[in-house]
């Protein structure tokens, strides 16, 4: 039976960040490494305002490490989430990896 497409993701996932998928109904996130507890969620697409955000960030980047800041109207900052594209996920590890 082949493999569902949001496990190969997971797995994939878990490939870019040295982790581990986990099984469904361990009580664990999708994906865990050393520093991380990753939950993968797979759409058949995403909404365009959320994809249009992340380009208007990497358009304006200019070289620097590109990212999101989701701020819900009234509620605390330290609540915010932070969204960036894998490949500026694994070059920002990088970057810590060398210091």
């Amino acid at each position: 039976m082949p493999d569902k497409a949001w496990k190969r993701s997971e797995r994939e996932i878990a490939k870019r960040v040295d982790g581990e998928r986990n099984p469904v109904g361990t009580g664990k996130a999708d994906v865990t490494s050393e520093l991380f507890a990753i939950e993968v969620k797979e759409r058949k697409s995403l909404p365009m305002w959320l994809v249009h955000a992340l380009q208007q960030s990497k358009s304006a980047s200019r070289g620097k490490l590109n990212l999101v800041v989701l701020h819900e109207l009234g509620k605390r900052h330290d609540n915010d989430y932070v969204l960036m594209q894998m490949s500026v996920f694994q070059s920002l590890m990088e970057k810590i990896n060398e210091t």
